[in-house]
């Protein structure tokens, strides 16, 4: 095998492992998620570096309406640690990228009592670019979170069990 293609396959194989993977652990414990999407963000070059390095966080985010488009709220994005007065702003809106039938979808919801948007999962995809999931999802009651504390724990025990 020539030298040239052996290198152009390493190349390759390390563009498509992208194992980014940033979850929103508090959602699943705190709603109900009853349909999950997948939606582009609008971002600039620092937070897109950013993200490549892992330095993102979820936690206390959630999705609104500002007109008819889509906006993720309180979802932090590290400063890139190279950007100098081109860096941007940690806590930002950013516009989330779906189709409009998705939109009126969302947004006729979103308008019902108890449902509200929360970002699950920012992931990069095979061609590199920045995706979040985002779930329709219904707020739990405190009976309901205790009952999954009590799942996970019967969860992990079995999985000791297992293992011995």
């Amino acid at each position: 095998m020539p030298y040239f293609l052996f290198t152009f396959a390493a190349i390759m194989d390390k563009k498509s492992s992208s194992n980014i993977k940033i979850k929103n652990k508090r959602a699943t414990f705190e709603y109900f998620l009853v349909e999950t999407l997948t939606a582009g963000i609008v971002l600039t070059g620092t937070e897109i570096k950013s993200i490549r390095g892992g330095k993102a966080s979820l936690a206390d985010s959630y999705c609104t309406f500002k007109g008819n488009e889509l906006f993720v709220v309180g979802m932090h994005i590290a400063e890139y640690a190279q950007g100098t007065y081109n860096n941007h702003d940690p806590k930002r809106d950013r516009k989330l990228l779906l189709t409009a039938r998705e939109l009126r979808k969302l947004k006729n919801k979103v308008q019902e009592k108890g449902f509200t948007i929360v970002p699950v999962t920012l992931f990069i995809n095979e061609n590199g670019l920045a995706k979040l999931d985002i779930a329709l999802a219904r707020g739990k009651h405190y009976y309901d979170k205790r009952e999954t504390l009590k799942t996970k724990d019967s969860k992990r025990e079995l999985e000791r069990m297992e293992r011995y």
